[in-house]
Protein backbone atom coordinates (compact mmCIF):
# COMPACT_ATOMS: atom_id res chain seq x y z
CA UNK A 1 0.00 0.00 0.00
CA UNK A 2 1.33 3.50 -1.51
CA UNK A 3 1.72 5.69 1.86
CA UNK A 4 -0.83 8.38 1.89
CA UNK A 5 0.63 11.91 1.33
CA UNK A 6 0.87 15.01 3.54
CA UNK A 7 -2.30 16.97 3.32
CA UNK A 8 -0.60 20.11 1.07
CA UNK A 9 0.73 17.20 -1.56
CA UNK A 10 -2.60 15.34 -1.44
CA UNK A 11 -4.71 18.46 -2.42
CA UNK A 12 -1.75 19.06 -5.08
CA UNK A 13 -1.99 15.42 -6.17
CA UNK A 14 -6.27 15.50 -6.30
CA UNK A 15 -5.49 18.20 -8.77
CA UNK A 16 -3.77 16.63 -11.28
CA UNK A 17 -6.98 13.94 -11.21
CA UNK A 18 -9.65 14.20 -13.76
CA UNK A 19 -12.71 12.21 -14.02
CA UNK A 20 -13.53 8.65 -12.38
CA UNK A 21 -10.37 9.12 -10.40
CA UNK A 22 -10.97 12.25 -8.76
CA UNK A 23 -14.20 10.84 -8.06
CA UNK A 24 -13.25 7.49 -6.65
CA UNK A 25 -10.85 9.62 -4.41
CA UNK A 26 -13.76 11.94 -3.32
CA UNK A 27 -15.55 8.80 -1.78
CA UNK A 28 -12.47 7.23 -0.39
CA UNK A 29 -12.49 4.60 -2.53
CA UNK A 30 -8.90 5.16 -3.66
CA UNK A 31 -6.21 7.47 -2.13
CA UNK A 32 -4.57 10.24 -3.71
CA UNK A 33 -1.64 8.28 -3.98
CA UNK A 34 -3.15 4.75 -5.74
CA UNK A 35 -5.25 7.04 -8.06
CA UNK A 36 -2.41 9.22 -9.24
CA UNK A 37 -0.28 5.86 -10.02
CA UNK A 38 -3.09 4.45 -12.17
CA UNK A 39 -3.49 7.50 -13.49
CA UNK A 40 0.20 7.20 -14.64
CA UNK A 41 -0.20 3.32 -15.68
CA UNK A 42 -3.34 3.75 -17.52
CA UNK A 43 -1.47 6.93 -20.14
CA UNK A 44 1.83 4.45 -20.32
CA UNK A 45 -0.59 1.79 -21.44
CA UNK A 46 -2.74 3.63 -23.53
CA UNK A 47 -6.08 2.34 -22.07
CA UNK A 48 -8.95 3.47 -20.11
CA UNK A 49 -8.54 4.54 -16.19
CA UNK A 50 -11.37 2.17 -14.93
CA UNK A 51 -9.99 -0.80 -16.99
CA UNK A 52 -6.49 0.04 -15.48
CA UNK A 53 -8.19 0.16 -11.83
CA UNK A 54 -10.17 -3.15 -12.33
CA UNK A 55 -6.94 -4.58 -14.08
CA UNK A 56 -4.41 -3.80 -11.31
CA UNK A 57 -7.08 -4.94 -8.71
CA UNK A 58 -7.27 -1.48 -6.85
CA UNK A 59 -10.72 -1.72 -6.75
CA UNK A 60 -13.74 -3.90 -8.62
CA UNK A 61 -16.13 -3.06 -11.69
CA UNK A 62 -19.07 -2.98 -9.27
CA UNK A 63 -17.70 -0.90 -6.66
CA UNK A 64 -16.85 1.30 -9.57
CA UNK A 65 -20.08 1.23 -11.16
CA UNK A 66 -21.89 1.73 -7.73
CA UNK A 67 -19.15 4.65 -6.46
CA UNK A 68 -19.80 6.24 -9.83
CA UNK A 69 -23.86 6.17 -10.06
CA UNK A 70 -24.08 7.22 -6.82
CA UNK A 71 -22.04 10.29 -6.60
CA UNK A 72 -22.78 11.48 -10.01
CA UNK A 73 -26.39 10.84 -9.40
CA UNK A 74 -26.34 8.74 -13.07
CA UNK A 75 -28.87 5.59 -13.15
CA UNK A 76 -26.90 2.25 -13.23
CA UNK A 77 -27.83 -0.86 -14.80
CA UNK A 78 -27.13 -4.30 -14.50
CA UNK A 79 -26.46 -5.32 -17.97
CA UNK A 80 -27.08 -9.15 -17.49
CA UNK A 81 -30.65 -8.14 -17.42
CA UNK A 82 -30.72 -6.50 -21.04
CA UNK A 83 -31.30 -8.57 -24.25
CA UNK A 84 -28.02 -7.76 -26.46
CA UNK A 85 -30.33 -8.81 -29.40
CA UNK A 86 -33.15 -6.05 -28.93
CA UNK A 87 -30.51 -2.92 -28.96
CA UNK A 88 -30.69 -1.25 -31.67
CA UNK A 89 -27.72 -1.54 -34.13
CA UNK A 90 -25.68 0.87 -36.45
CA UNK A 91 -26.48 3.95 -34.76
CA UNK A 92 -23.30 4.26 -33.24
CA UNK A 93 -20.04 3.80 -35.60
CA UNK A 94 -18.02 0.08 -34.15
CA UNK A 95 -14.78 2.26 -34.02
CA UNK A 96 -16.35 5.04 -31.96
CA UNK A 97 -18.05 2.14 -29.41
CA UNK A 98 -14.83 0.37 -29.12
CA UNK A 99 -12.59 3.58 -28.87
CA UNK A 100 -14.18 4.74 -25.73
CA UNK A 101 -15.68 1.56 -24.68
CA UNK A 102 -20.11 2.64 -25.11
CA UNK A 103 -22.53 0.84 -26.47
CA UNK A 104 -26.09 2.12 -27.30
CA UNK A 105 -29.05 1.16 -24.96
CA UNK A 106 -31.90 3.09 -26.90
CA UNK A 107 -32.86 6.08 -28.77
CA UNK A 108 -35.19 8.04 -27.65
CA UNK A 109 -36.30 11.39 -29.27
CA UNK A 110 -33.28 13.37 -29.85
CA UNK A 111 -31.30 11.85 -27.18
CA UNK A 112 -29.36 9.01 -27.39
CA UNK A 113 -28.95 6.31 -24.28
CA UNK A 114 -25.21 5.10 -23.71
CA UNK A 115 -23.83 1.82 -21.23
CA UNK A 116 -20.51 3.00 -20.06
CA UNK A 117 -18.41 2.36 -16.87
CA UNK A 118 -16.86 5.65 -16.90
CA UNK A 119 -19.42 8.78 -18.35
CA UNK A 120 -16.62 11.33 -17.36
CA UNK A 121 -15.21 12.02 -20.73
CA UNK A 122 -16.29 14.92 -22.37
CA UNK A 123 -14.19 13.71 -25.29
CA UNK A 124 -15.93 10.67 -25.73
CA UNK A 125 -19.81 12.76 -24.98
CA UNK A 126 -18.61 15.58 -27.85
CA UNK A 127 -17.71 12.63 -30.29
CA UNK A 128 -20.83 10.69 -30.11
CA UNK A 129 -22.81 13.81 -30.23
CA UNK A 130 -21.19 14.77 -33.20
CA UNK A 131 -21.49 11.48 -35.01
CA UNK A 132 -24.83 11.26 -34.20
CA UNK A 133 -26.33 14.33 -33.81
CA UNK A 134 -28.17 12.94 -31.03
CA UNK A 135 -27.47 14.03 -27.25
CA UNK A 136 -25.88 11.57 -25.37
CA UNK A 137 -27.93 10.28 -21.96
CA UNK A 138 -25.31 8.08 -19.55
CA UNK A 139 -25.90 4.54 -18.10
CA UNK A 140 -23.56 3.54 -16.07
CA UNK A 141 -22.74 -0.47 -15.80
CA UNK A 142 -20.11 -2.75 -15.27
CA UNK A 143 -17.20 -2.75 -16.98
CA UNK A 144 -17.00 -6.30 -17.49
CA UNK A 145 -20.20 -6.91 -18.72
CA UNK A 146 -19.60 -3.98 -20.70
CA UNK A 147 -16.48 -5.18 -22.00
CA UNK A 148 -18.49 -8.66 -23.10
CA UNK A 149 -21.50 -6.55 -24.84
CA UNK A 150 -19.32 -4.45 -26.95
CA UNK A 151 -17.23 -7.79 -27.83
CA UNK A 152 -20.60 -9.36 -29.19
CA UNK A 153 -22.18 -6.10 -30.88
CA UNK A 154 -18.67 -5.68 -32.94
CA UNK A 155 -16.05 -6.71 -35.11
CA UNK A 156 -12.92 -5.07 -36.22
CA UNK A 157 -13.43 -2.88 -39.35
CA UNK A 158 -10.93 -5.55 -40.97
CA UNK A 159 -13.09 -8.92 -39.91
CA UNK A 160 -16.66 -6.70 -40.80
CA UNK A 161 -15.19 -6.03 -44.50
CA UNK A 162 -14.07 -9.87 -44.80
CA UNK A 163 -17.45 -11.53 -43.41
CA UNK A 164 -18.78 -9.59 -46.75
CA UNK A 165 -19.39 -11.92 -50.33
CA UNK A 166 -18.15 -10.46 -53.33
CA UNK A 167 -21.12 -11.37 -54.89
CA UNK A 168 -23.96 -8.98 -53.29
CA UNK A 169 -23.31 -6.42 -55.88
CA UNK A 170 -22.71 -6.76 -59.63
CA UNK A 171 -21.38 -3.29 -61.02
CA UNK A 172 -21.70 -2.20 -64.78
CA UNK A 173 -17.87 -1.83 -65.33
CA UNK A 174 -17.98 -3.79 -68.92
CA UNK A 175 -16.36 -1.36 -70.68
CA UNK A 176 -13.90 0.40 -68.62
CA UNK A 177 -10.25 -0.85 -67.95
CA UNK A 178 -7.47 0.94 -66.56
CA UNK A 179 -5.15 2.42 -68.78
CA UNK A 180 -1.04 1.75 -68.61
CA UNK A 181 -0.60 5.06 -67.18
CA UNK A 182 -2.79 3.33 -64.00
CA UNK A 183 -0.55 -0.09 -63.59
CA UNK A 184 1.04 1.42 -60.51
CA UNK A 185 -2.33 1.78 -58.99
CA UNK A 186 -3.88 -1.72 -60.48
CA UNK A 187 -3.08 -3.40 -57.13
CA UNK A 188 -5.10 -0.50 -54.79
CA UNK A 189 -8.02 -1.37 -57.28
CA UNK A 190 -8.36 -4.17 -57.08
CA UNK A 191 -7.81 -4.80 -53.07
CA UNK A 192 -10.16 -7.17 -52.43
CA UNK A 193 -10.85 -5.68 -48.45
CA UNK A 194 -11.69 -2.32 -50.56
CA UNK A 195 -13.80 -3.41 -52.82
CA UNK A 196 -16.00 -5.40 -50.50
CA UNK A 197 -15.86 -2.38 -48.15
CA UNK A 198 -17.16 -0.25 -51.08
CA UNK A 199 -20.16 -2.29 -51.93
CA UNK A 200 -21.41 -2.48 -48.27
CA UNK A 201 -21.43 1.38 -48.14
CA UNK A 202 -23.10 1.51 -51.40
CA UNK A 203 -26.06 -1.11 -50.11
CA UNK A 204 -26.54 0.27 -46.49
CA UNK A 205 -26.77 3.63 -48.35
CA UNK A 206 -29.68 2.82 -50.56
CA UNK A 207 -31.15 0.60 -47.80
CA UNK A 208 -31.37 3.83 -45.35
CA UNK A 209 -32.53 5.48 -48.39
CA UNK A 210 -29.66 8.37 -48.23
CA UNK A 211 -29.44 10.45 -51.36
CA UNK A 212 -25.64 11.16 -50.82
CA UNK A 213 -22.27 9.13 -49.81
CA UNK A 214 -19.60 11.31 -48.52
CA UNK A 215 -16.30 9.98 -48.45
CA UNK A 216 -14.24 12.32 -46.51
CA UNK A 217 -10.31 12.28 -45.80
CA UNK A 218 -8.93 14.46 -42.80
CA UNK A 219 -5.10 14.68 -41.26
CA UNK A 220 -5.99 11.81 -38.48
CA UNK A 221 -9.16 10.31 -39.73
CA UNK A 222 -11.25 9.18 -42.66
CA UNK A 223 -15.00 9.43 -42.78
CA UNK A 224 -18.29 8.59 -44.28
CA UNK A 225 -21.08 10.33 -43.96
CA UNK A 226 -24.84 9.65 -45.24
CA UNK A 227 -27.36 12.03 -46.35
CA UNK A 228 -30.60 10.77 -45.15
CA UNK A 229 -33.79 13.25 -45.76
CA UNK A 230 -31.88 15.76 -45.74
CA UNK A 231 -29.60 15.76 -43.03
CA UNK A 232 -26.33 14.18 -43.17
CA UNK A 233 -25.06 11.45 -40.51
CA UNK A 234 -21.22 9.97 -39.92
CA UNK A 235 -21.98 6.19 -40.34
CA UNK A 236 -18.13 4.88 -39.56
CA UNK A 237 -14.65 5.79 -39.53
CA UNK A 238 -12.58 3.29 -41.87
CA UNK A 239 -8.98 3.15 -41.56
CA UNK A 240 -7.16 6.19 -43.03
CA UNK A 241 -4.58 3.55 -44.81
CA UNK A 242 -7.41 2.82 -47.45
CA UNK A 243 -8.57 6.34 -48.06
CA UNK A 244 -6.62 6.41 -51.85
CA UNK A 245 -6.92 2.66 -52.60
CA UNK A 246 -11.21 3.45 -52.27
CA UNK A 247 -10.55 6.40 -53.86
CA UNK A 248 -9.00 4.62 -57.28
CA UNK A 249 -11.68 1.94 -56.90
CA UNK A 250 -14.66 4.62 -57.43
CA UNK A 251 -12.94 6.34 -59.95
CA UNK A 252 -12.08 3.14 -62.14
CA UNK A 253 -15.60 1.78 -62.06
CA UNK A 254 -16.97 5.40 -62.53
CA UNK A 255 -14.81 5.76 -65.63
CA UNK A 256 -12.72 8.43 -64.26
CA UNK A 257 -8.78 8.88 -64.72
CA UNK A 258 -7.46 7.29 -62.12
CA UNK A 259 -3.80 8.13 -62.19
CA UNK A 260 -5.31 12.32 -62.18
CA UNK A 261 -5.92 13.46 -58.88
CA UNK A 262 -5.14 17.25 -59.45
CA UNK A 263 -8.24 18.25 -59.94
CA UNK A 264 -11.71 17.64 -60.08
CA UNK A 265 -13.54 14.96 -62.03
CA UNK A 266 -17.17 13.68 -62.40
CA UNK A 267 -17.96 10.23 -63.61
CA UNK A 268 -21.04 7.58 -63.27
CA UNK A 269 -21.64 4.07 -62.66
CA UNK A 270 -24.30 1.32 -62.32
CA UNK A 271 -25.46 -1.21 -59.42
CA UNK A 272 -27.35 -3.73 -60.18
CA UNK A 273 -29.21 -4.39 -56.93
CA UNK A 274 -30.56 -7.49 -57.30
CA UNK A 275 -33.45 -7.03 -59.82
CA UNK A 276 -33.02 -3.67 -59.58
CA UNK A 277 -30.21 -1.23 -61.28
CA UNK A 278 -29.04 1.98 -59.72
CA UNK A 279 -27.39 4.72 -60.92
CA UNK A 280 -24.67 6.76 -59.08
CA UNK A 281 -23.14 9.89 -59.95
CA UNK A 282 -19.61 10.58 -58.92
CA UNK A 283 -17.79 13.83 -58.21
CA UNK A 284 -14.38 13.91 -57.13
CA UNK A 285 -12.42 17.15 -55.17
CA UNK A 286 -8.70 17.27 -54.15
CA UNK A 287 -8.16 18.66 -50.56
CA UNK A 288 -5.52 18.79 -48.67
CA UNK A 289 -5.34 15.52 -47.49
CA UNK A 290 -6.92 13.45 -50.21
CA UNK A 291 -9.92 12.93 -52.81
CA UNK A 292 -12.70 14.25 -50.99
CA UNK A 293 -15.46 11.65 -53.16
CA UNK A 294 -19.21 12.37 -52.97
CA UNK A 295 -21.87 9.85 -54.35
CA UNK A 296 -25.32 11.08 -55.68
CA UNK A 297 -27.66 7.79 -55.41
CA UNK A 298 -30.18 8.37 -58.61
CA UNK A 299 -32.74 6.26 -58.61
CA UNK A 300 -34.84 5.74 -61.73
CA UNK A 301 -37.83 4.37 -59.90
CA UNK A 302 -38.53 7.72 -58.20
CA UNK A 303 -40.13 9.45 -61.44
CA UNK A 304 -42.12 6.44 -61.63
CA UNK A 305 -43.83 6.97 -58.29
CA UNK A 306 -46.50 9.11 -59.69
CA UNK A 307 -47.56 12.33 -58.71
CA UNK A 308 -49.93 11.68 -56.28
CA UNK A 309 -46.58 10.11 -54.09
CA UNK A 310 -44.73 13.86 -54.08
CA UNK A 311 -46.99 15.78 -51.82
CA UNK A 312 -49.04 18.41 -54.06
CA UNK A 313 -52.60 18.83 -52.49
CA UNK A 314 -55.32 18.10 -55.02
CA UNK A 315 -56.02 21.73 -56.04
CA UNK A 316 -52.14 22.02 -56.83
CA UNK A 317 -51.81 19.12 -58.57
CA UNK A 318 -55.04 19.97 -61.16
CA UNK A 319 -53.65 22.68 -62.16
CA UNK A 320 -50.08 21.25 -62.73
CA UNK A 321 -51.62 18.80 -64.56
CA UNK A 322 -53.61 21.07 -66.23
CA UNK A 323 -50.74 22.95 -67.46
CA UNK A 324 -48.08 20.19 -68.61
CA UNK A 325 -50.74 18.94 -70.75
CA UNK A 326 -51.43 22.67 -72.90
CA UNK A 327 -49.63 21.43 -76.56
CA UNK A 328 -47.33 24.72 -76.02
CA UNK A 329 -46.26 26.78 -73.01
CA UNK A 330 -43.41 27.10 -70.51
CA UNK A 331 -43.62 25.45 -67.18
CA UNK A 332 -41.35 26.50 -64.65
CA UNK A 333 -39.93 24.76 -61.77
CA UNK A 334 -38.03 26.60 -58.94
CA UNK A 335 -36.37 26.04 -55.74
CA UNK A 336 -32.91 25.81 -53.84
CA UNK A 337 -30.52 23.06 -54.93
CA UNK A 338 -31.75 19.63 -53.40
CA UNK A 339 -35.47 20.81 -53.13
CA UNK A 340 -36.53 17.72 -55.59
CA UNK A 341 -36.87 20.08 -58.55
CA UNK A 342 -35.41 16.87 -61.33
CA UNK A 343 -37.55 14.56 -59.79
CA UNK A 344 -40.73 16.50 -60.10
CA UNK A 345 -39.97 17.13 -64.21
CA UNK A 346 -39.36 13.69 -64.53
CA UNK A 347 -42.58 12.88 -63.28
CA UNK A 348 -44.21 15.14 -65.49
CA UNK A 349 -42.35 13.78 -68.32
CA UNK A 350 -43.05 10.19 -67.19
CA UNK A 351 -47.20 11.22 -67.03
CA UNK A 352 -46.43 12.66 -70.96
CA UNK A 353 -44.05 9.58 -72.06
CA UNK A 354 -46.53 8.03 -74.62
CA UNK A 355 -45.49 6.21 -78.14
CA UNK A 356 -46.54 9.35 -80.45
CA UNK A 357 -45.05 12.04 -78.48
CA UNK A 358 -41.29 13.33 -78.84
CA UNK A 359 -39.35 14.16 -75.64
CA UNK A 360 -36.00 15.80 -75.70
CA UNK A 361 -34.00 16.65 -72.41
CA UNK A 362 -30.52 18.40 -72.00
CA UNK A 363 -29.08 18.64 -68.40
CA UNK A 364 -25.79 19.14 -66.73
CA UNK A 365 -25.86 15.78 -66.34
CA UNK A 366 -28.78 13.95 -66.93
CA UNK A 367 -29.84 12.27 -63.41
CA UNK A 368 -32.55 10.20 -64.05
CA UNK A 369 -32.65 7.49 -67.03
CA UNK A 370 -35.74 7.73 -68.80
CA UNK A 371 -36.45 5.33 -70.97
CA UNK A 372 -38.50 6.73 -74.40
CA UNK A 373 -36.84 9.94 -73.59
CA UNK A 374 -33.81 11.68 -76.03
CA UNK A 375 -31.63 12.41 -73.22
CA UNK A 376 -28.58 15.04 -73.85
CA UNK A 377 -25.64 15.81 -71.49
CA UNK A 378 -24.13 19.22 -71.23
CA UNK A 379 -20.09 18.95 -72.80
CA UNK A 380 -18.76 23.05 -72.16
CA UNK A 381 -15.33 20.99 -73.93
CA UNK A 382 -17.04 20.00 -76.60
CA UNK A 383 -19.08 23.10 -76.89
CA UNK A 384 -22.45 21.56 -76.04
CA UNK A 385 -23.79 23.92 -73.74
CA UNK A 386 -27.80 24.41 -73.05
CA UNK A 387 -28.24 26.95 -75.93
CA UNK A 388 -26.47 24.60 -78.40
CA UNK A 389 -28.62 21.86 -77.39
CA UNK A 390 -31.98 23.91 -77.66
CA UNK A 391 -31.45 25.06 -80.95
CA UNK A 392 -30.36 20.82 -82.18
CA UNK A 393 -33.64 20.14 -80.60
CA UNK A 394 -35.76 22.73 -82.25
CA UNK A 395 -35.02 20.69 -85.98
CA UNK A 396 -35.31 17.30 -84.51
CA UNK A 397 -39.86 17.97 -84.39
CA UNK A 398 -39.85 17.47 -80.75
CA UNK A 399 -43.25 18.06 -78.84
CA UNK A 400 -41.97 18.05 -75.36
CA UNK A 401 -38.44 19.52 -74.25
CA UNK A 402 -36.63 19.98 -71.11
CA UNK A 403 -34.25 22.09 -69.98
CA UNK A 404 -32.04 21.47 -66.97
CA UNK A 405 -31.64 24.86 -66.26
CA UNK A 406 -32.13 28.20 -67.52
CA UNK A 407 -28.63 29.79 -66.21
CA UNK A 408 -28.27 33.05 -68.87
CA UNK A 409 -30.24 35.29 -71.60
CA UNK A 410 -29.72 33.26 -74.78
CA UNK A 411 -31.21 29.63 -73.46
CA UNK A 412 -33.74 31.82 -71.98
CA UNK A 413 -34.20 33.63 -75.55
CA UNK A 414 -34.25 30.04 -77.51
CA UNK A 415 -36.56 28.43 -74.56
CA UNK A 416 -39.30 31.05 -75.02
CA UNK A 417 -39.09 30.91 -78.51
CA UNK A 418 -39.72 27.26 -78.51
CA UNK A 419 -42.84 27.89 -76.35
CA UNK A 420 -44.16 30.58 -78.70
CA UNK A 421 -43.51 27.86 -81.56
CA UNK A 422 -45.67 25.16 -81.05
CA UNK A 423 -43.49 23.07 -78.04
CA UNK A 424 -43.65 22.38 -74.46
CA UNK A 425 -40.98 23.97 -72.35
CA UNK A 426 -39.99 22.36 -68.80
CA UNK A 427 -37.12 24.19 -66.98
CA UNK A 428 -35.81 24.92 -63.58
CA UNK A 429 -34.73 28.16 -61.95
CA UNK A 430 -33.23 28.84 -58.41
CA UNK A 431 -35.83 30.97 -57.19
CA UNK A 432 -36.48 31.35 -53.91
CA UNK A 433 -40.69 31.34 -55.00
CA UNK A 434 -43.05 31.53 -57.77
CA UNK A 435 -43.85 35.02 -58.04
CA UNK A 436 -39.84 36.04 -57.80
CA UNK A 437 -38.84 34.05 -60.64
CA UNK A 438 -40.59 35.98 -63.10
CA UNK A 439 -38.27 39.24 -61.85
CA UNK A 440 -35.48 36.75 -61.82
CA UNK A 441 -36.46 36.34 -65.85
CA UNK A 442 -37.14 40.17 -66.34
CA UNK A 443 -33.34 40.83 -64.50
CA UNK A 444 -31.78 38.22 -67.32
CA UNK A 445 -33.16 40.74 -69.96
CA UNK A 446 -36.18 38.51 -70.79
CA UNK A 447 -38.53 41.29 -72.61
CA UNK A 448 -41.74 41.32 -70.14
CA UNK A 449 -43.94 41.00 -73.88
CA UNK A 450 -42.32 37.39 -74.21
CA UNK A 451 -42.40 36.51 -70.12
CA UNK A 452 -46.52 36.95 -70.08
CA UNK A 453 -47.01 35.30 -73.56
CA UNK A 454 -44.76 32.20 -72.91
CA UNK A 455 -44.86 31.20 -69.54
CA UNK A 456 -48.18 29.16 -68.43
CA UNK A 457 -47.61 28.14 -64.61
CA UNK A 458 -44.44 27.99 -62.13
CA UNK A 459 -44.53 25.55 -59.58
CA UNK A 460 -41.80 26.75 -56.45
CA UNK A 461 -40.81 23.20 -54.23
CA UNK A 462 -39.17 22.74 -50.81
CA UNK A 463 -38.93 18.99 -49.03
CA UNK A 464 -39.56 18.62 -45.43
CA UNK A 465 -39.27 15.33 -43.26
CA UNK A 466 -42.22 13.44 -42.80
CA UNK A 467 -42.82 12.09 -39.20
CA UNK A 468 -42.65 8.65 -38.74
CA UNK A 469 -45.97 7.11 -38.49
CA UNK A 470 -45.12 4.49 -35.53
CA UNK A 471 -43.68 7.39 -32.85
CA UNK A 472 -45.12 10.26 -33.88
CA UNK A 473 -47.01 12.20 -30.83
CA UNK A 474 -49.68 14.99 -30.29
CA UNK A 475 -47.57 18.23 -29.64
CA UNK A 476 -49.01 21.27 -27.40
CA UNK A 477 -47.99 24.10 -29.08
CA UNK A 478 -48.82 27.21 -27.47
CA UNK A 479 -51.61 29.40 -29.90
CA UNK A 480 -49.35 32.50 -30.06
CA UNK A 481 -47.16 30.39 -31.14
CA UNK A 482 -49.34 28.59 -34.19
CA UNK A 483 -50.60 32.08 -34.99
CA UNK A 484 -47.18 33.33 -35.44
CA UNK A 485 -46.29 30.08 -37.59
CA UNK A 486 -48.77 31.68 -40.11
CA UNK A 487 -52.48 29.82 -38.67
CA UNK A 488 -55.04 31.80 -38.77
CA UNK A 489 -57.87 32.13 -36.00
CA UNK A 490 -60.46 30.52 -38.13
CA UNK A 491 -58.24 27.62 -38.59
CA UNK A 492 -57.54 26.44 -34.65
CA UNK A 493 -60.70 25.24 -34.13
CA UNK A 494 -60.12 22.01 -31.67
CA UNK A 495 -60.61 19.92 -34.85
CA UNK A 496 -57.19 18.69 -35.13
CA UNK A 497 -53.81 18.76 -33.27
CA UNK A 498 -50.31 19.09 -34.67
CA UNK A 499 -47.80 16.11 -33.99
CA UNK A 500 -44.31 16.18 -32.71
CA UNK A 501 -41.20 13.94 -33.53
CA UNK A 502 -40.60 11.27 -30.85
CA UNK A 503 -37.86 8.52 -32.06
CA UNK A 504 -37.87 4.84 -32.90
CA UNK A 505 -35.82 1.98 -34.19
CA UNK A 506 -37.83 2.31 -37.59
CA UNK A 507 -36.83 6.05 -38.26
CA UNK A 508 -34.31 8.67 -37.98
CA UNK A 509 -34.97 11.16 -34.93
CA UNK A 510 -38.72 11.00 -35.06
CA UNK A 511 -38.62 11.01 -38.97
CA UNK A 512 -38.85 9.27 -42.11
CA UNK A 513 -38.70 10.01 -45.59
CA UNK A 514 -39.76 13.91 -47.19
CA UNK A 515 -42.57 15.21 -48.58
CA UNK A 516 -42.63 18.15 -51.16
CA UNK A 517 -44.03 21.81 -50.31
CA UNK A 518 -45.41 23.78 -53.07
CA UNK A 519 -46.11 26.97 -54.33
CA UNK A 520 -48.48 26.26 -57.44
CA UNK A 521 -48.85 30.01 -59.69
CA UNK A 522 -50.62 29.64 -63.11
CA UNK A 523 -50.25 32.72 -65.18
CA UNK A 524 -53.94 34.59 -65.07
CA UNK A 525 -54.43 37.33 -67.19
CA UNK A 526 -53.95 39.78 -64.37
CA UNK A 527 -50.81 38.50 -63.97
CA UNK A 528 -49.68 38.94 -67.42
CA UNK A 529 -50.92 42.31 -67.07
CA UNK A 530 -48.52 42.93 -63.91
CA UNK A 531 -45.50 41.32 -66.07
CA UNK A 532 -46.16 44.03 -69.11
CA UNK A 533 -46.46 46.63 -66.74
CA UNK A 534 -43.24 46.06 -65.14
CA UNK A 535 -45.04 45.20 -61.91
CA UNK A 536 -42.81 44.04 -58.80
CA UNK A 537 -42.91 40.13 -57.39
CA UNK A 538 -44.61 41.73 -54.58
CA UNK A 539 -47.73 42.88 -56.64
CA UNK A 540 -47.72 39.42 -58.29
CA UNK A 541 -47.37 37.75 -54.93
CA UNK A 542 -50.53 39.86 -53.90
CA UNK A 543 -52.67 39.23 -57.34
CA UNK A 544 -51.70 35.40 -56.74
CA UNK A 545 -52.69 35.32 -53.11
CA UNK A 546 -56.20 36.49 -54.52
CA UNK A 547 -56.02 33.77 -57.01
CA UNK A 548 -56.15 31.09 -54.38
CA UNK A 549 -52.33 30.50 -54.69
CA UNK A 550 -51.06 29.42 -51.23
CA UNK A 551 -46.91 30.45 -50.76
CA UNK A 552 -44.86 27.81 -49.27
CA UNK A 553 -45.09 28.42 -45.60
CA UNK A 554 -49.25 27.91 -46.26
CA UNK A 555 -48.78 24.84 -47.96
CA UNK A 556 -46.13 23.46 -45.32
CA UNK A 557 -49.33 24.34 -42.63
CA UNK A 558 -51.52 22.15 -44.67
CA UNK A 559 -48.95 19.48 -44.03
CA UNK A 560 -48.90 20.34 -39.92
CA UNK A 561 -53.12 20.25 -40.14
CA UNK A 562 -52.16 16.77 -42.38
CA UNK A 563 -49.96 15.34 -39.04
CA UNK A 564 -47.60 15.04 -41.71
CA UNK A 565 -44.68 16.90 -40.83
CA UNK A 566 -43.99 18.87 -37.89
CA UNK A 567 -44.23 22.97 -37.49
CA UNK A 568 -40.49 23.04 -36.46
CA UNK A 569 -39.77 21.66 -39.64
CA UNK A 570 -42.08 23.69 -42.04
CA UNK A 571 -40.62 26.52 -40.42
CA UNK A 572 -37.36 25.88 -41.05
CA UNK A 573 -37.98 25.15 -45.07
CA UNK A 574 -39.81 27.86 -45.68
CA UNK A 575 -38.52 30.91 -43.52
CA UNK A 576 -37.13 32.71 -45.77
Amino acid sequence: MVPSPAPAAAEAARSMLSGAARVLVHAGRLTSAQAEHLVRMAREQNQGFVATAIAQGAISASDIAHTLAMTLAIPLLDLDAVDAQKLPKQVLDTRLSTQYQVAVLSRRGNRLFIAAADPTSQEAAERIKFATQLLPEWVIVEHDKLLRLIEHQTTSANEAIDALTVGEIEFDIAEERPGPEASETSSEVEDAPVVRFLQKMLIDAVNARASDLHFEPFETNYRVRFRIDGELREITQPPLAIKDKLASRIKVISRLDIAERRVPQDGRMKLKFGRKAIDFRVSTLPTLFGEKIVIRILDSSSAKLGIEALGYEADERERLLAAIRRPYGMVLVTGPTGSGKTVSLYTCLNLLNQPGVNISTVEDPAEINLPGVNQVNVNEKAGMNFAVALRAFLRQDPDIIMVGEIRDLETADIAIKAAQTGHMVMSTLHTNDAPTTLSRLLNMGVAPFNIASSVILITAQRLARKLCEQCKAPADYPREALLRAGFRETELDGRWRPYRAVGCAACTNGYKGRTGIYQVMPISDEIQKIILAHGHAQDIARQAQKEGVRDLRQSGLLKVRAGVTTLEEVISVTNE
